[in-house]
């Protein structure tokens, strides 16, 4: 499929590194684009360990030419000036999840939404190992899925978390076994323009199922509810607030499964390992991809019972001085950060702010329900929240230059009995690399806290 054709692979990130490296393992001529003058195309031709042409700054025409097909990494917006230029020659311009699609084999699970992507991506691969003897957890949650693609058999299962980004560019022949789309609120309305595009891309992780694939969707989002009237595949609805005659919803303290009107009890909450409404909304997601794969309740039961948070998602670090500290790094968004709040049993100290995705962040404050002891801001945007919580009468508002200097003001300014929590409502660039770099620095800096 790939041999000897002329392709043109875009980033030089891990997505792109990985993509390279899979494409000239099918024989591909590979070139690597990079729009940054300054890369090193050394340490490029290195990391890839091959020595393919790298071309660096302008996309020249003497490129495009000899581009047969576009793959981009999923940083890389679509709407580049040579990216409309080569789809409108009729170059194919797939993205990485595409071409890994292509080689792998077995059963594939597609997960995206706004938020709780990764821990239900986790636990839905934990559920998986529990029966199927060849699991592959991949995608946005840190795997790239073209590094694992050729390893990837005809009986394996795949279980991949999916960006907006990922889901831009996939062809009609991207149908997964089992899709789901748990939410949808505004995000990346930087990249994507308004909530309607966003959510076109998100949709198309579901576009081209079947009546013989199976989407599974959040009975309470209203944008869902609409989206859903355009779909060709079979529905499966999970909701935390009302029971549903068919599908998978929380009714208390348990989570029940209604089907041909038999209703099972899949398990209690309290024999969870993760806290919160939304976790419980993940894991409902995460019983229906099970029940789809039909894995055997007992395996299902044990999945969800061995699976913990995920690392930086409203993950405890330590208890110091009596302050319970929990990092929530992977909250980079408003929605997602209302999660974190929510999740807060104990008067807290709220580290927030960072790179401006053109978010609001009223709804996010007016979840903060008299919890916020002190909300501690740093990053581009803390001026921006800082006026809206001034507004909407939260008490102590601090801005701070540094981290450091925010950890030494939660540190100060804790009681015993307090919660400290890291849940910035935005994304880590400017200051950070990635969230990960994000929440690692606050875990040591917990960790270095005398007692």
């Amino acid at each position: 499929m790939f041999e000897n054709k002329k392709i043109t692979v875009v980033g030089s990130g891990i997505s792109g590194i990985a993509a390279a490296k899979l494409l000239l393992h099918k024989n591909a001529e590979v070139t690597l684009y990079d729009g940054n003058e300054a890369l090193d195309k050394e340490k490029v031709i290195e990391r890839i360990g091959s020595n393919l042409p790298v071309v660096c700054g302008e996309f020249t025409k003497e490129l495009a030419a000899n581009t047969e097909l576009l793959v981009l990494s999923p940083g890389v917006p679509t709407d580049l000036p040579f990216v409309l230029e080569l789809k409108e020659q009729g170059v194919p311009v797939w993205g990485e999840i595409e071409l890994a699609y292509q080689v792998a084999g077995g059963k594939f699970i597609g997960i995206t939404g706004t938020n709780g992507k990764t821990t239900t991506t986790a636990l839905t691969g934990e559920i998986m190992k529990q029966y199927f003897n060849e699991v592959f957890v991949v995608g946005n949650i840190g795997i790239p899925y073209t590094e694992m693609a050729e390893q990837i058999g005809e009986k394996a299962v795949t279980v991949a978390e999916l960006s907006s980004f990922q889901l831009e560019t996939v062809q009609e022949d991207f149908i997964p076994d089992v899709s789901m789309i748990l939410n949808l609120t505004p995000d990346h309305l930087n990249r994507h323009y308004t909530m309607e595009n966003y959510g076109r891309a998100k949709l198309n992780v579901a576009k081209h199922q079947t009546p013989a694939q199976t989407c599974i969707l959040n009975y309470e989002d209203e944008m869902l509810q609409e989206y859903a009237k355009e779909l060709s595949c079979n529905i499966l609805w999970f909701s935390s607030r009302q029971k549903l005659s068919e599908g998978l919803y929380l009714d208390g303290n348990k989570i029940l499964y209604a089907k041909n009107g038999d209703i099972t009890e899949i398990c209690k909450t309290e024999e969870l390992n993760i806290i919160g409404l939304h976790n419980y909304e993940n894991a409902m997601a995460a019983i229906g991809a099970a029940l789809c794969m039909e894995v055997p309740l007992e395996a299902l039961r044990r999945g969800l019972m061995n699976f913990h948070a995920v690392e930086h998602r409203i993950e405890f670090v330590a208890t110091k001085r009596g302050v319970d500290y929990y990092n929530d790094s992977k909250g980079t968004n408003p929605d997602a950060a209302i999660k974190g709040i929510q999740a807060m049993s104990k008067p807290t100290l709220l580290i927030g702010g960072g790179y401006d995705k053109n978010s609001e962040y009223d709804e996010w404050i007016a979840a903060f329900d008299g919890k916020v002891k002190h909300l501690v801001l740093i990053g581009q945007t803390k001026e921006k929240i800082a006026e809206t919580a001034k507004r909407m009468g939260v008490a102590s508002v601090v801005l701070m230059e540094t981290f450091e200097e925010a950890m030494e003001f939660c540190v100060s300014h804790a009681d015993a009995g307090d919660a400290v929590l890291l849940s910035p409502a935005c994304a880590s660039w400017g200051m950070f690399k990635n969230y990960e770099e994000r929440g690692n620095m606050f875990k040591e800096y917990v960790k270095g806290i005398k007692e």
